[in-house]
């Protein structure tokens, strides 16, 4: 295939320090590729020097004579434009520039008026723009910088259909896995500040990678004993000889500098939730809730239940009103109509997508520690804020660092930080994998995993909600809101046909004689079980308190071991059968409710 652009023995320096170099990358026609990388690793800069908007220090950037090439920043500048239409009919080539019919189908496409300003655009909007932009001259080259931030679930889709069938070579730098396993052939990986190649779909990435990682390991182990060999000749030689082998020593400081280096480069995230108490079985209950701003309605007579341990994702396209209705569930807002009610002991944690708890001029220190001291409360263990920062991929040089300094990525796992410090039982998160790399996007999902409180996710990130969520809240417009079972796949197989069949249900309903009520309350069993189930719950979480306080005696054990393994057994089982009377009892409640009873 005809070679069209490549970087070859590239090398880019910031302050004297290189990004990276020796970097070889070649895209021919026909390609479709990704770049990944954990953030700060220079992904962006690469794609800045394909484009050819920032200067090499070392090697050369090659391009075909003749071809065009698109770029999409992470940050589209839309300045110089007055309205949409003028930005967007900018990207047209020269020979193309009376191609109006283009511009229309584009800005159709991503549901924007073309006499909008420029300057009243938000955010994905002004990227949605952009992309039209890109697409629209059909370049020979498309260079694509996280594409889907801030996008809805429609904008994503159209998008990815448009590129399933692109003609020219593309390279994208995404978070997103089911945008780059429906897309990329080829992969990239920077690494550390080394790239590299992976000529296989993005769908084999996290097996390759992990290959890659446990070579390292076993090499780093490796080092580690001739290390350990080489200090106890070095030792000897002291003693032994009056002059030493000064190479074989030089050969020893030279390992110890790379071990070390090895671990300097190789941080790791190390997330983690402080949760509070468990709270009520019952989280939030809204009745026949409805709210507006002035005609835009989000929201009309919706009901729900959320129970403790549900993992709620919440969707829709942006402007639908997802934000304001999951403040509105969440008691942030009060609904114009029906009532929410949140249960005793909830404790929410809140991660808002604007990330407006973030002054840009305060230093990551103050957004941790805003009274001052060195160690942060997380739940209830004190940890050293450089301790606590690097667990979060943050240097302790950068405590002092203000806000505006950092990357969005940044911006992201610092709100994390903060969010994560606070104990919850509710965590509601708005948007929180805009701008996160791949590597924390994996470790916030694992931690989310295993957070044992309710968790009401808003995204666009089909994946990530996949992976987590147990039942979607799809926000439609114009007041719609309905509820499915499943992760966001599920939501696709059950949309059609609830569309479909609804009509017809309607109909037969009406057709056919109401049925008469055959039970109007609970049975007298249910309904006596449900009345005992309360003192049951309550004895059995003092029970559990009781264990839990002899199981922390440290000389239970040594005094008797055979009490110690009957207590801790017991323990489970306690916690088992609280959990059982609980989820029985939020049964009968909701049927009791149903019937007319409750």
């Amino acid at each position: 295939m005809t070679l069209l652009l490549a970087l070859r023995n590239a090398a880019v320096t910031f302050g004297g320090t290189p990004l990276w170099t020796g970097v070889d990358l070649a895209l021919s026609a026909g390609d479709k590729a990704c770049l990944v990388g954990r953030n700060g690793s220079g992904k962006s800069t690469i794609l800045k020097a394909l484009a050819g908007t920032i200067d090499l220090d070392a090697g050369e950037r090659f391009i075909q004579p003749g071809i065009r090439i698109a770029y999409l920043a992470q940050e589209p500048d839309l300045s110089g434009h007055a309205t949409v239409e003028d930005y967007v009919i900018a990207g047209l080539p020269a020979d193309r520039a009376h191609d109006h019919w283009r511009v229309e189908a584009a800005l159709s496409a991503i549901k924007l008026g073309g006499n909008r300003p420029t300057g009243s655009l938000s955010g994905g909007e002004g990227r949605r723009a952009a992309i039209a932009r890109a697409v629209i001259g059909e370049p020979d080259v498309l260079l694509l910088d996280e594409p889907t931030n801030h996008l809805d679930l429609p904008t994503i889709e159209w998008l990815e259909n448009e590129l399933k069938t692109w003609r020219g070579a593309l390279l994208i730098i995404s978070h997103d896995r089911t945008f780059l396993n429906a897309l990329a052939q080829r992969s990239w990986w920077i690494d550390r500040g080394v790239l590299r190649q992976m000529d296989k779909p993005f769908a084999q990435f996290d097996e390759w990678s992990e290959t890659i990682l446990a070579q390292e390991e076993a090499e780093r182990a490796r080092l580690d004993k001739r290390i350990a060999s080489e200090t106890t000749w070095s030792r000897q030689g002291i003693s032994a000889r009056r002059k030493r082998n000064q190479g074989r020593l030089r050969s020893l400081y030279a390992m110890r500098a790379e071990r070390r280096s090895q671990v300097d480069r190789q941080g790791v995230a190390a997330l983690g939730i402080a949760e509070a108490g468990r709270g009520a079985v019952r989280v939030i209950e809204a009745e026949h809730v409805s709210k507006a701003f002035g005609d835009t309605v989000i929201v009309s007579d919706f009901s729900t239940r959320v129970a403790r341990g549900d993992r709620i994702g919440v969707i829709g396209p942006n402007g639908a009103g997802k934000s304001s209705l999951v403040k509105v569930l969440t008691g942030a807002e009060r609904p114009d109509s029906g009532t929410v009610r949140l249960g005793p002991g909830v404790e929410p944690a809140y991660y808002d997508q604007t990330r407006v708890a973030l002054d840009p001029e305060t230093t990551l220190r103050d957004v941790l520690l805003p009274h001052g001291g060195d160690h942060v409360q997380v739940g209830d263990q004190k940890r050293h804020i450089a301790s606590y920062l690097a667990d979060f991929l943050f240097d302790s040089s950068r405590m002092y660092s203000p806000v505006k300094s950092l990357s969005g990525g940044e911006r992201g796992r610092l709100l994390l930080a903060k969010l994560f410090a606070r104990p919850s039982n509710l965590l509601i998160l708005d948007e929180p994998t805009n701008d996160l790399d791949l590597e924390t996007l994996d470790l916030l999902e694992e931690v989310l995993a295993d957070f044992q409180g309710t968790l009401i996710l808003v995204s666009h990130d089909r994946d990530f909600l996949d992976r987590l969520v147990t039942s979607v809240i799809a926000v439609e417009g114009q007041g719609r809101v309905t509820e499915y079972v499943g992760g966001y796949t599920d939501y696709l197989r059950q949309r059609p046909a609830a569309q479909a069949a609804a009509p017809a249900a309607r109909s037969a309903a009406a057709a056919r004689p109401a049925a008469p009520k055959t039970r109007t309350k609970l049975s007298f069993k249910d309904q006596r079980e449900l009345d005992l189930l309360p003192g049951r719950i309550e004895a059995l979480t003092a029970e559990i308190a009781q264990l839990g306080d002899a199981l922390h005696d440290p000389a239970l054990y040594t005094r008797d071991p055979d009490g110690f393994a009957r207590k801790s057994a017991r323990l489970t089982a306690a916690e088992a059968e609280r959990e059982a009377a609980e989820e029985r009892w939020l049964e009968l409640a909701s049927l009791a409710e149903e019937l007319g009873g409750g």
